[in-house]
């Protein structure tokens, strides 16, 4: 149950930042609004690491080194998530990008990628997928 918590308040905070950037960056710049965006969340992780933080940094050299590009990913997920909303509505390009998501994650659930246990994907899953994706075009689309 707490796992279920915890997912609905990242997909509610990934919607709301995803705006609030994106309004951000349209007062001070892109790349700017990424840059105080990314800082912000550095000092915060500092904090957090400082107050609540129970790992060991001295471990980074024991990871598989794929793993490490984890930030780097998180300058492209806040710059494509500010360009989306820009180009289209927050509620398109939010459900665009969790379509997106799911994909990928079924991806690397099917495969095992990335350290994952493999998981099956059945057509149900399959139909699920194309259902999401019919209700995006069903909402994007408009009568002339």
């Amino acid at each position: 149950m707490i796992g279920i918590l915890f997912s609905v308040i990242a997909g509610m905070a990934m919607s709301i930042q995803g705006v609030m950037n994106t309004r951000l960056s349209e007062k001070i710049g892109l790349y700017e609004s990424n840059l105080f965006v990314q800082g912000t969340a550095f000092l915060l992780s500092i904090v957090a690491a400082l107050i609540l933080g129970q790992g060991s940094l001295a471990s980074l050299g024991e990871v598989n080194r794929i793993y490490l590009f984890g930030g780097v990913l998180g300058l492209v997920i806040t710059i494509t998530v500010m360009l989306g909303i820009q180009g289209l509505s927050p509620t398109v390009s939010i459900s665009i990008i969790l379509i997106s998501q799911l994909l990928v994650a079924a991806l690397i659930d099917a495969f095992g990628l990335l350290g994952a246990e493999r998981v099956s994907f059945d057509w149900t899953k399959y139909l699920g997928i194309a259902m999401m994706i019919a209700g995006v075009v069903l909402f994007k689309w408009q009568r002339a």
